[in-house]
Protein backbone atom coordinates (compact mmCIF):
# COMPACT_ATOMS: atom_id res chain seq x y z
CA UNK A 1 0.00 0.00 0.00
CA UNK A 2 1.53 3.50 -1.04
CA UNK A 3 1.18 6.37 1.55
CA UNK A 4 -1.22 9.21 0.84
CA UNK A 5 -0.24 12.53 -0.18
CA UNK A 6 -1.37 13.70 3.30
CA UNK A 7 1.16 11.43 4.88
CA UNK A 8 3.89 12.60 2.98
CA UNK A 9 3.67 15.76 3.35
CA UNK A 10 3.27 15.34 7.08
CA UNK A 11 6.27 13.94 7.32
CA UNK A 12 7.62 16.38 4.47
CA UNK A 13 6.99 18.79 7.74
CA UNK A 14 8.02 17.19 10.46
CA UNK A 15 11.90 16.40 8.30
CA UNK A 16 12.11 20.13 8.13
CA UNK A 17 11.43 21.24 10.95
CA UNK A 18 13.68 18.59 12.93
CA UNK A 19 16.27 19.57 10.35
CA UNK A 20 15.72 23.33 11.04
CA UNK A 21 15.77 22.57 15.19
CA UNK A 22 19.15 20.51 14.34
CA UNK A 23 20.68 23.23 13.08
CA UNK A 24 19.44 25.33 15.69
CA UNK A 25 20.72 23.58 17.73
CA UNK A 26 24.38 22.93 16.03
CA UNK A 27 24.87 26.59 16.04
CA UNK A 28 24.40 26.89 19.58
CA UNK A 29 26.94 24.15 20.10
CA UNK A 30 29.29 25.51 17.76
CA UNK A 31 28.91 28.55 19.81
CA UNK A 32 29.68 26.57 23.20
CA UNK A 33 26.08 27.10 24.44
CA UNK A 34 26.12 23.50 25.35
CA UNK A 35 23.09 23.84 27.50
CA UNK A 36 21.16 25.26 25.32
CA UNK A 37 22.24 22.85 22.84
CA UNK A 38 21.52 19.55 24.73
CA UNK A 39 17.61 21.23 25.04
CA UNK A 40 16.84 20.60 21.75
CA UNK A 41 19.20 17.62 20.89
CA UNK A 42 17.05 16.30 23.98
CA UNK A 43 13.44 17.06 22.53
CA UNK A 44 14.93 16.00 18.95
CA UNK A 45 16.37 12.30 20.36
CA UNK A 46 12.21 11.01 20.24
CA UNK A 47 11.89 12.72 17.04
CA UNK A 48 10.23 10.30 14.37
CA UNK A 49 12.92 11.51 11.88
CA UNK A 50 15.48 8.90 12.56
CA UNK A 51 18.28 9.97 11.17
CA UNK A 52 17.88 13.13 12.74
CA UNK A 53 17.30 11.39 15.98
CA UNK A 54 20.22 9.58 15.89
CA UNK A 55 22.65 12.38 15.21
CA UNK A 56 21.03 14.17 17.93
CA UNK A 57 21.59 11.25 20.22
CA UNK A 58 25.49 11.65 19.62
CA UNK A 59 25.29 15.61 19.87
CA UNK A 60 23.66 15.31 23.34
CA UNK A 61 26.23 13.45 24.99
CA UNK A 62 28.81 15.50 23.47
CA UNK A 63 26.63 18.13 25.09
CA UNK A 64 26.66 16.36 28.09
CA UNK A 65 30.13 15.54 28.25
CA UNK A 66 31.30 18.75 27.93
CA UNK A 67 29.12 20.35 30.58
CA UNK A 68 29.67 17.68 33.07
CA UNK A 69 33.70 18.26 33.44
CA UNK A 70 34.94 21.38 35.65
CA UNK A 71 35.72 24.00 33.34
CA UNK A 72 39.86 24.32 34.37
CA UNK A 73 40.61 27.90 34.34
CA UNK A 74 42.57 29.47 31.52
CA UNK A 75 46.41 29.62 32.82
CA UNK A 76 48.46 31.16 29.06
CA UNK A 77 47.67 33.77 26.94
CA UNK A 78 46.79 31.44 24.44
CA UNK A 79 43.64 30.22 26.76
CA UNK A 80 42.86 33.46 27.38
CA UNK A 81 42.58 34.28 24.04
CA UNK A 82 40.53 31.40 22.94
CA UNK A 83 38.01 31.64 25.56
CA UNK A 84 37.63 35.13 24.77
CA UNK A 85 37.20 34.51 21.35
CA UNK A 86 34.81 31.94 21.80
CA UNK A 87 32.75 34.55 24.22
CA UNK A 88 33.49 37.46 21.83
CA UNK A 89 31.18 35.58 19.16
CA UNK A 90 28.94 34.29 21.60
CA UNK A 91 28.62 38.27 22.11
CA UNK A 92 29.29 37.90 25.56
CA UNK A 93 31.17 40.96 25.15
CA UNK A 94 32.02 41.97 29.01
CA UNK A 95 33.36 38.66 29.74
CA UNK A 96 35.47 38.45 25.86
CA UNK A 97 37.28 42.27 26.46
CA UNK A 98 38.03 40.73 30.14
CA UNK A 99 39.46 37.38 28.77
CA UNK A 100 41.20 39.37 25.75
CA UNK A 101 42.59 41.91 28.48
CA UNK A 102 43.91 38.87 30.28
CA UNK A 103 45.42 37.81 27.38
CA UNK A 104 47.33 41.16 26.53
CA UNK A 105 48.99 41.21 29.75
CA UNK A 106 50.69 37.98 30.04
CA UNK A 107 51.36 38.26 26.47
CA UNK A 108 51.45 42.14 24.94
CA UNK A 109 52.00 43.35 21.49
CA UNK A 110 50.44 40.67 19.92
CA UNK A 111 47.95 41.57 16.69
CA UNK A 112 45.29 38.86 16.85
CA UNK A 113 45.17 39.29 20.51
CA UNK A 114 45.04 43.39 19.99
CA UNK A 115 42.60 42.81 16.74
CA UNK A 116 40.01 40.92 18.64
CA UNK A 117 40.10 43.38 21.79
CA UNK A 118 39.49 45.83 19.28
CA UNK A 119 36.75 44.01 17.56
CA UNK A 120 35.15 43.35 21.26
CA UNK A 121 35.59 47.39 22.40
CA UNK A 122 34.31 48.05 19.00
CA UNK A 123 30.75 46.16 19.58
CA UNK A 124 30.92 47.60 23.09
CA UNK A 125 30.81 51.01 21.79
CA UNK A 126 34.09 51.88 23.26
CA UNK A 127 35.46 53.93 20.19
CA UNK A 128 38.32 55.02 21.72
CA UNK A 129 40.02 51.88 23.27
CA UNK A 130 38.68 50.06 19.77
CA UNK A 131 40.86 52.51 17.91
CA UNK A 132 43.89 51.99 19.78
CA UNK A 133 43.84 48.13 20.01
CA UNK A 134 43.36 48.45 16.02
CA UNK A 135 46.06 50.73 15.31
CA UNK A 136 48.21 48.48 17.52
CA UNK A 137 46.89 45.15 15.49
CA UNK A 138 47.28 46.86 12.30
CA UNK A 139 50.89 48.25 12.87
CA UNK A 140 52.08 45.19 14.41
CA UNK A 141 50.98 43.24 11.35
CA UNK A 142 49.64 45.53 7.87
CA UNK A 143 47.81 43.15 6.59
CA UNK A 144 45.07 43.31 9.58
CA UNK A 145 44.19 46.23 7.48
CA UNK A 146 42.74 44.34 4.66
CA UNK A 147 40.48 41.83 7.32
CA UNK A 148 39.11 45.12 9.22
CA UNK A 149 37.96 46.51 6.09
CA UNK A 150 35.51 43.11 5.57
CA UNK A 151 34.92 42.40 9.47
CA UNK A 152 31.46 43.47 10.22
CA UNK A 153 32.12 43.86 14.17
CA UNK A 154 33.81 46.99 12.98
CA UNK A 155 30.60 48.92 11.04
CA UNK A 156 30.14 51.02 14.11
CA UNK A 157 33.65 52.50 14.07
CA UNK A 158 32.96 53.72 10.07
CA UNK A 159 31.92 57.25 10.50
CA UNK A 160 35.18 57.60 12.82
CA UNK A 161 37.82 59.91 10.86
CA UNK A 162 40.80 57.90 12.65
CA UNK A 163 39.24 54.58 11.40
CA UNK A 164 39.30 55.82 7.78
CA UNK A 165 42.52 56.83 8.26
CA UNK A 166 44.22 53.17 9.47
CA UNK A 167 42.16 51.63 6.93
CA UNK A 168 42.64 54.04 3.81
CA UNK A 169 46.37 55.69 4.70
CA UNK A 170 47.05 56.62 1.24
CA UNK A 171 43.93 58.87 1.18
CA UNK A 172 44.25 60.90 4.28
Amino acid sequence: MFPLNSEIQRFDVQYQTAVRNFETAVRAFQKQNFNKAAEIFGKLVDSEVRDVAERARVHLRLCQQRTSRPATPPRSADEYYAQGVASLNGRNLELAVEQLGKAHKLKPNQDHIRYALAAAQALQGNVDAAIEHLEAAVTLRPENRIHVRRDEDFQGLASDPRFRRLLYPARS
